[in-house]
């Protein structure tokens, strides 16, 4: 029996998937009733509507990829190369949510834009920083199988 942290995180990720392709499809509706009266979201709100559903579209993705790489911690098989390329997307995802809030400073900025700026471009490079590491691994990996 897997231990209950690794139950935990697995019904964690899979809520966030499922609630995130939700709350996506829903970012209009959403947007619409979290900020009823500011002008500036007003008049931007298509914009800021789609901008916010690509943002969301990747996120999602990042966390498909973290499902994809918690079952191979549940098969208790960490280091294979699709670890490696899904920590490589994860990375461009990040890097694109960071373009897309770019491009969303032109329509609304607050500072919550500079913070999703931030986390994201920390992610984005930690995502690729952490796919050379389990590069190097798999590599070693593979290389003493086949010595033995």
């Amino acid at each position: 029996m897997k231990n209950r942290l690794t139950i935990f995180t697995k019904c964690v990720l899979d809520i966030m998937f499922y609630g995130g392709i939700i709350v996506t499809i829903c970012v209009p509706l959403l947007y619409r009733l979290a900020f009823p009266f500011n002008d500036k979201i007003e008049e931007n709100y298509a914009v800021l509507s789609v901008i916010l559903m690509i943002c969301g579209v990747f996120a999602v993705l990042i966390i498909l990829e973290l499902r994809k790489m918690f079952r191979t911690v549940i098969n208790e098989d960490c280091f294979v190369m699709e670890n490696v390329e899904s920590l490589k997307k994860m990375g461009n995802y990040s890097f694109c949510i960071v373009a897309v809030t770019l491009a969303r400073l032109f329509c609304y900025m607050n500072s919550a834009v500079f913070v999703i700026i931030i986390v994201f471009l920390i992610a984005g490079l930690f995502s690729k920083v952490l796919a050379g590491v389990f590069y190097q691994a798999v590599t070693y990996k593979l290389e003493n199988d086949l010595t033995i």
